[in-house]
């Protein structure tokens, strides 16, 4: 009896914890929707430093300290300062990683961030301690972050390719140490770690059928054999002409007859035959490798980029003939298999908000804003795609008549848009017509102005700057 009563109270104390953990998020992300980056780094950390396995929580502490750190606009001077004023907490954190508390560290880490979120030194060392602490994706996502920033960071780069290794994700790590030679392309440290990492991915799980029997000849023999297909694997990203192409293309054939399930050579077969614009070719070959692991995510993206470039040559086709309605039916089937295959793929992986962006621009364009509305909301949930999901979500509300709701989208996003790209002056631009549609023209004429100043070449923008400037003198 007492056992069962002690087991019901740890099931409430239990309960009770996971609610309080889940209100701080989301009391959290609430700020972080509004703005309140300071209340948004204050309770997200309490969501952390409560679970530190909350790797959602972390990834939006993340986005929350980068966004006030840019608006605070810190000289290169003032952030070194910076950085050395918390150089105390930085060595507590590296004494308490040196004596095995990776939970600590981790913990004393975020604090750093917090304060300098695009400190490499503090990235780096925060990447140490999840590693130590067990929180292997906690790592990979701080480091991503970091590089997403900063991609021309090599120890930021170093340091994100040697977690691929650790995690066995060949594929990043090859990524990540060619973008470091291509940075570095004398750096022998780094060349020798992306041709490791091309071996083991081209060997696709077959680097541990050696066995101790075969002695070190047998060994040195895949690996030689191995490099071979990896040195493949990257002349067909390049465009080879006609006659090389067809010997590299017989030898990754033959490659898949002799491997059948290495899926490294499908890859580069479709590569060859794409770069050849045999787009049917390339289409049969990714369905074949998606036959032997339909769960992979990277050959759905390529299957679809395959068909999309297979209707884009069709069109182009029908167009050099003169046939200009086959063109226009075969560009209406076209847009037809681009949603049918996003709805299909956000089924397969409703988690991927990249994809959910999409199909939401996809709803966007086929004026079915309720629809896109419901998908550019989780979208936005994604540090990468929420400002271009703002805007999405800006034109929809516009769309409904929903001035109010178009404004607030757009100001948010705003915030978090220091440099006038591209995305920002569509923003301000928008913002400019809706209060101009609301009859506030000196608003509106200042949101021009913005625009007007960075690029006077946007859109219409010279021609509604001209119309304000009439109007106000009027």
């Amino acid at each position: 009896m007492w056992l069962a009563m002690a087991s019901e109270q740890t099931e409430q104390q239990s309960e009770q914890f996971q609610r309080r953990q889940q209100n701080f998020f989301n009391k959290g992300f609430a700020a972080f929707e509004r703005g309140n980056l300071d209340m948004a780094v204050d309770l997200l950390y309490q969501c952390v430093e409560m679970s530190p396995g909350f790797l959602r929580a972390r990834k939006f502490l993340r986005a929350a300290a980068i966004q006030r750190y840019r608006k605070r606009n810190l000289s290169p001077f003032s952030a070194q300062l910076a950085e050395l004023a918390a150089f105390p907490q930085y060595l507590g954190a590296m004494l308490a990683l040196k004596r095995g508390q990776g939970d600590k560290a981790l913990l004393a880490c975020e604090k750093l961030l917090q304060r300098l979120p695009l400190s490499t030194r503090f990235t780096c060392l925060t990447a140490e301690a999840a590693m130590a602490a067990g929180q292997i994706d906690a790592a990979l996502m701080t480091l991503e972050t970091a590089v997403e920033q900063m991609p021309e960071d090599a120890s930021l780069l170093m340091h994100l390719g040697t977690a691929y290794q650790r995690h066995e994700d060949w594929r990043k790590a090859r990524d990540t140490f060619n973008a470091l030679v291509n940075l570095r392309p004398h750096d022998g440290v780094a060349m020798k770690l992306l041709k490791d990492a091309e071996a083991r991915l081209s060997m696709a799980g077959t680097w541990d059928k050696v066995g101790d029997s075969e002695g070190k000849e047998g060994f040195r023999s895949l690996i030689k054999d191995q490099q071979a297909a990896a040195t493949l694997d990257k002349q067909a990203k390049s465009v080879v002409s006609s006659d090389d192409a067809e010997t590299l293309i017989a030898e990754q054939k033959a490659r898949i007859a002799a491997e059948p399930k290495n899926l490294n050579y499908y890859r580069a077969l479709a590569r060859l035959y794409q770069q050849q614009k045999r787009h049917d070719e390339a289409v049969k070959t990714i369905e074949a490798a998606r036959a032997i692991n339909p769960t992979d995510p990277d050959l759905d993206r390529a299957l679809s980029a395959a068909k999309t470039l297979a209707f884009d040559a069709r069109i182009e086709a029908a167009d050099a003939a003169g046939d200009r309605a086959a063109a226009e039916a075969i560009a209406a089937e076209r847009s037809q298999f681009v949603f049918d295959d996003l709805v299909q793929r956000v089924e397969r992986y409703p988690n991927d908000l990249r994809l959910r962006f999409e199909l939401g621009t996809q709803y966007l364009q086929y004026e079915s804003y309720d629809d896109a509305i419901q998908q550019l909301q989780l979208a936005q949930r994604s540090p990468k795609e929420r400002n271009e999901a703002l805007y999405a979500l800006a034109r929809c509300f516009r769309a409904k008549g929903q001035r109010d709701m178009a404004v607030m989208q757009l100001e948010t996003a705003l915030e978090q848009l220091p440099v006038m790209d591209d995305l920002r002056k569509q923003v301000v631009y928008e913002l400019g017509e809706l209060q101009e549609e609301a009859g506030n023209l000196e608003k509106a004429f200042a949101y021009y102005r913005e625009v007007y100043g960075a690029d006077i070449a946007f859109r219409d923008i010279s021609a509604k700057m001209e119309r304000m400037y009439k109007l106000r003198k009027s």
